[in-house]
C-alpha cells in the first residue's frame, strides 16, 4: 500500500508501512547506515503526520514480514489477543497516542490491553512521542515477576549485580559480588558475563555463586549469561541454574545469527523450570536486546532498528521471563552515534517494552569510541527511572573490565534510590535489614570490620573449592 501526505506545495510518497515507519522514525546512525531514515526534517514529519492517520489495524494486514518467511512474524500473529485488541482496535495511531496519555487510562487498563498490542503498533505510537509522553506512558506500565523475589513493584528499583573478571577469577568475582551486596544491589540478579565458554569453567562459576547465595541465605537469582545450549546442558548435568539467558532479536534471520530459535528457548525453558529453583515465582527466563542487532546480522530487511527491537519483545514477552534489558549504547556509534540518540532509544525501548507486558530493564551503557559520555548516561537512567525501569546494571565502578565497556555503577543505584524515593525488592529489602546493610529507614548504611559479610566471604574464598576441584 502507498501512503502519501502534502505540506503545502511538498507531497511526500511512502511505498508501504515498513518505508512509513522508517522515516517517521527519530534520526539515528543506524538507519542512515540501513539507508532507510528520513533524508530532511520534513520528510520525517510528513512520515509521521501520515502514520497519525493509520488505522490499527492495518498493522495486522499489512505484515513488515511476511508470515511465511519469518517465525517472529507467525509469533506475533498468532498469539494476537483479539479480545484484548477490541478495546482500541478502532483507534489510529495518532488517536491511540491521545488514548495512551489520558489518565483514565491507567495500569489496570493497559494490563488488559497488553496482550493485544503488537511490536509494530507499539514502534509506531512510541514515533510520535516526545520524551516526556514515553517516560508518563511507562511510568503507568505495572509488569511484576518473581523468582526468589519479587520484582517490578511500584516504588521499587532493582539492579543486577555484574562482577564480570576478564579471567574468571573466582575471588576477583567474588569481591565484586561482596562490593554490590554492600551497596544494595543484586536484588534483579547476580549475572556473570563469562569469559570462557568452557562448560567446567561455567559450572565453577554456577557452584560459586550458589554457594554464596546459599550460604547466606540471600533472596535472588544467579545466571552465566553463556550461550543457552550450554545451559542446557548444565541443567542436564544438574548443575545449580536459576536463570536461562539468552540474547534474542526481531527476526527469525537474527535470531539464527545467534544460533537460536523459538523451539529451542522452548526446550531451554522447560529444562529451567524442571529444576523447581524458584521460591516466590516460577518466571526463570532472562533475555537482553539492543537497537542495531538485527542490522549488524544483516536481517533487518528494510526495517527500522527500533521496530525491529519491538519485535524482539514478542519473542520476551512469549516466554514470560523474570528480566529482561535493553543493552542500549553497546554496539557502537553505528547504531547510536551520540548522546541524544541513546537516550532516545533508551526511553523508546523501556516504552515499548513495557507497553507490550515485558518487564524490561536497560544496561545504560556506551563504547569509549561514541560521541557519549557519563552524563549522558546520567540523564538516561535519572529519566528511565523516572518512567519506572524494571532495573538497571550494577557494575564496579561502572567499568566493565571484562566487556570492556562503560554501565552503570552501585552507587549509580543509591543515587537514583535517594533521589526518586525508590526501594528493592520486598524480600531482598528485608535481607539488607536482617544483616544490617540498610537500616529501619530503608537508607543503606556502612558496616563495621566485623561484619559477617566482610568476615565470612573473604574466608571462604580462599578455601573455596568446586565439586570438580574437589574431585
Amino acid at each position: 500500500m502507498v501512503y502519501r501526505f502534502s505540506i503545502g506545495a511538498f507531497r511526500y510518497q511512502f511505498n508501504g508501512l515498513k518505508e512509513l515507519l522508517a522515516k517517521a522514525s527519530p534520526a539515528r546512525s543506524g538507519d542512515c547506515l540501513a539507508g532507510v531514515a528520513a533524508e530532511t526534517y520534513a520528510e520525517r514529519v510528513a512520515a509521521r503526520m501520515c502514520l497519525a492517520e493509520v488505522p490499527l489495524t492495518r498493522f495486522l494486514e499489512e505484515l513488515l514480514i511476511p508470515y511465511e518467511e519469518d517465525e517472529v512474524t507467525r509469533l506475533i500473529i498468532d498469539t494476537h489477543d483479539k479480545q484484548a485488541f477490541s478495546e482500541i482496535s478502532h483507534l489510529t495511531v495518532g488517536d491511540f497516542r491521545d488514548w495512551l496519555l489520558i489518565d483514565s487510562t491507567d495500569s489496570v487498563i493497559l494490563k488488559h490491553v497488553a496482550a493485544g498490542i503488537t511490536p509494530e503498533m507499539a514502534a509506531a505510537v512510541c514515533k510520535l512521542m516526545r520524551n516526556q509522553d514515553l517516560i508518563l506512558v511507562a511510568k503507568k506500565c505495572r509488569v511484576i515477576t518473581a523468582f526468589r523475589d519479587t520484582i517490578g513493584l511500584p516504588g521499587r528499583l532493582s539492579v543486577r549485580l555484574q562482577p564480570n573478571h576478564p579471567t574468571d577469577d573466582a575471588r576477583g568475582i567474588a569481591a565484586s559480588i561482596l562490593d554490590g551486596l554492600l551497596y544494595g544491589s543484586g536484588d534483579a540478579v547476580i549475572g556473570i558475563n563469562p569469559a570462557s565458554d568452557s562448560l567446567s569453567a561455567m559450572s565453577d562459576l554456577y557452584y560459586l555463586v550458589d554457594e554464596i547465595i546459599q550460604r547466606y541465605d540471600i533472596p535472588t537469582q544467579s545466571c552465566i549469561l553463556t550461550h543457552v545450549t550450554n545451559q542446557i546442558q548444565l541443567i542436564e548435568k544438574n548443575i545449580p541454574v536459576d536463570l536461562v539467558f539468552q540474547s534474542i532479536a526481531g527476526t527469525e534471520k537474527a535470531n539464527k545469527h545467534f544460533g537460536i530459535d523459538l523451539s529451542l528457548l522452548h526446550e531451554a525453558r522447560s529444562a529451567a523450570l524442571s529444576l523447581n529453583r524458584g521460591t516466590v515465582g516460577n518466571n526463570v527466563m532472562y533475555f537482553e536486546t539492543g537497537q542495531g542487532s538485527a542490522l549488524s546480522a544483516d536481517a533487518n530487511f528494510g526495517i527500522d532498528q527500533q521496530t525491529c527491537e519491538a519485535r524482539a519483545y514478542a519473542v520476551a514477552r512469549h516466554f514470560s521471563p523474570l528480566l529482561t534489558n535493553t543493552v542500549v549504547g553497546f554496539i557502537g556509534p553505528e547504531y547510536l552515534y551520540d548522546g541524544k540518540q541513546l537516550i532516545r532509544a533508551g526511553l523508546e525501548d523501556h516504552f515499548c517494552g513495557k507497553l507490550l507486558g515485558v518487564p524490561l530493564g536497560c544496561d545504560v551503557c556506551y563504547t569509549n569510541h561514541a560521541e557519549i559520555d557519563q552524563d549522558d548516561v546520567d540523564t538516561l537512567m535519572t529519566l528511565l527511572a523516572a518512567a519506572g525501569v524494571t532495573f538497571i546494571m550494577g557494575v564496579p565502578g561502572a567499568d566493565d573490565i571484562m566487556l570492556n565497556y562503560q554501565s552503570t555503577s552501585f552507587h549509580d543505584a543509591l543515587y537514583l534510590r535517594k533521589v526518586m524515593g525508590l526501594g528493592v525488592a520486598p524480600e531482598f529489602e528485608q535481607w539488607l535489614k536482617r544483616v544490617n546493610i540498610m537500616n529501619d529507614q530503608g537508607k543503606i548504611q556502612p558496616v563495621e570490620p566485623a561484619h559477617p559479610l566482610l568476615q565470612g566471604i573473604p574466608e571462604h574464598l580462599l578455601t573455596f573449592k568446586t565439586p570438580n576441584e574437589k574431585a
